[in-house]
């Protein structure tokens, strides 16, 4: 027998989950197309009106489902959670050309995507998100939409493309006409003038790179946001951003439930960085790495050229190291490799100056990766440095490559009395201002499309992102509770270390996983202490 639960106290069985706990078949029959899964929250109970979105996300719950050997459904909200006996309209691709010839148009409300693909024996099923993708009926008529798309925090390759399939999809797809662009971040919503968005205007901002819709870091500020959306009666929005604007996104969603608006809010995680949890990778990453890879190349020529040349090379990566770690594995010039989750020293036994200097003599030159996040504690010692933070509550990074080649020509020069032929670049605004590449464009046009149908299937408060290859809408807490970090104990570092043959730094296996456990404290201990805002 199939059982969900909200129980006030701790069961034997018990996990802290956002509140959108479904179990694979409905202990009672549902009314709604969109929410045939089992929900535990019961959105007529006087005692789910009086909580709030941020307290029911927390609220813990006890699954016992032995017939589905332990399936758990982390779903995300809907329209009809709080809007109930909403209407429901066919879905305009049963009349696509496009659609027409697709063996499985619509997606089952029973499909959901594991987070976890792999399992032991008699292991629990564990946990799943619903699956994206077009719904057999949607919440919305095509032309009582009014969407909105906003773009927050850094630039990163393929915004642009995210833009513009978000425009495309709702036209081509669902005959949407009424798009508005919000202009520069969050603020623009209550600062500047909307721009009108068709296909024709956005049908070539893909090949350029950054977002024509301009962006900021900070401006979030709630309730303006929600009067404006409200007073321009806007019923979709669309919100571009990083961990700070997702968090921004959840508040957005918890007003317009507050207020009861129709107002579906979709989020598209965007960070350069590859550092949001859950998801696979953010988009533009691999753009990221290819990018990078130039930058590689071109400090390999330099101190190829030149006798005991040093090339140092500073990729981005402000609390994680996944663009240095990728980069350094596809190139196969880099001869160390330096992140955030990973520390180091320079003096000593086994420490980087004893590393470069056994490299130049072997090969007469040597190329190194750094994060930008890796060091920053050494940095900050040397110049007295005090914690400042941007408009988005990130701590501002020094240059640590700057520092590092200072650091090792002082080395070489003043104490093992070589000279070293020192080669410094930085190209981070270069990578992030170029436009995606193909693989890049592919995989934002896929997360565009997905929050479309999402929006239009009366999802909301969602963010959208492939799991284990498989579109998902993931509640937009489980992306940002804690950040994607490069675990020092996964292969993928071995076949790093492996690949350099370079020292871990690290001594011991206790001492990585010492390691592993304060990167995983400290990240969370960041992700509590950030701003609400664009980042």
């Amino acid at each position: 027998m199939d059982l969900s639960i909200a129980l006030p106290f701790p069961s034997i069985t018990t996990k802290p989950f956002p509140s959108h706990l479904l179990l694979s078949r409905p202990l009672f029959p549902s009314s709604s197309p969109g929410r045939s899964l089992l929900s535990t929250r019961n959105p007529s109970s006087s005692r789910h009106n009086h909580r709030t979105p941020r307290q029911r996300l927390r609220r813990r719950a006890s699954a016992v489902d032995d017939d589905d050997g332990g399936f758990v459904l982390e779903d995300v909200p809907h329209l009809s959670d709080f809007l109930p006996n909403l209407p429901l309209y066919p879905n305009p691709l049963e009349k696509s050309q496009a659609y027409a010839i697709v063996k499985q148009t619509f997606v089952g409300q029973e499909d959901a995507v594991a987070q976890q693909v792999v399992v032991h024996k008699g292991s629990p099923r564990g946990v799943h998100f619903r699956r994206a993708g077009p719904r057999e009926k949607v919440y919305f008529k095509p032309d009582e939409v009014r969407a909105c798309v906003v773009t927050c925090g850094g630039l990163c390759p393929g915004i642009n493309t995210v833009i513009r399939e978000i425009v495309c999809g709702l036209n081509y797809m669902y005959g949407v006409d009424d798009i508005l662009g919000i202009v520069g971040g969050y603020r623009g919503f209550y600062s500047k003038n909307t721009v009108k968005l068709t296909p024709k205007v956005v049908n070539d901002i893909h090949k350029r790179g950054g977002t024509t819709l301009l962006t900021s870091r900070g401006g979030h500020d709630t309730v303006k946001i929600v009067d404006s959306i409200q007073d321009r009666g806007i019923n979709q929005v669309y919100i571009i951003g990083g961990d700070g604007t997702q968090k921004g996104a959840a508040l957005i969603h918890e007003e317009v439930e507050k207020r009861g608006m129709k107002v579906a809010v979709a989020g598209i995680p965007k960070t350069i960085d590859n550092d949001i949890a859950v998801i696979d990778k953010s988009f533009g990453f691999d753009t990221a790495v290819e990018e990078a890879q130039r930058a590689i190349n071109a400090a390999y020529v330099e101190v190829e050229c030149v006798e005991n040349g040093v090339g140092v090379v500073k990729l981005m990566g402000r609390y994680s190291g996944f663009i240095a770690m990728h980069t350094t594995l596809a190139s196969r010039d880099v001869d160390c490799c330096l992140i955030p989750e990973s520390p180091f020293y320079l003096e000593g036994q086994g420490g980087l100056f004893q590393f470069i200097e056994s490299r130049m003599k072997e090969n007469g030159h040597v190329v190194i990766v750094i994060a930008e996040g890796a060091g920053q504690e050494f940095v900050a010692q040397s110049i007295h440095d005090v914690n400042q933070k941007d408009a988005s509550g990130n701590r501002l990074l020094l240059d640590v490559g700057l520092w590092l080649s200072h650091k090792i020509k002082d080395h070489f020069t003043q104490v093992r009395e070589m000279d070293v032929n020192m080669k410094y670049i930085d190209p981070t605004y270069m990578i992030r201002a170029i436009p995606s590449n193909a693989s890049d464009n592919i995989y934002c046009t896929l997360l565009a499309q997905s929050a479309v149908h999402g929006a239009m299937a009366g999802y909301t408060g969602f963010t959208v992102g492939p799991v284990n290859g498989k579109h998902a809408y993931i509640p937009i807490a489980r992306v940002t509770e804690t950040q994607n970090t490069v675990r020092l104990t996964d292969r993928m570092w071995a076949r790093l270390l492996s690949s350099t043959n370079q020292p871990s730094f690290l001594n011991s296996c206790d001492d990585i996983l010492l390691q592993q456990e304060r990167v995983d404290r400290d990240t969370v201990d960041m992700i509590h202490k950030m701003k609400i805002t664009s980042t």
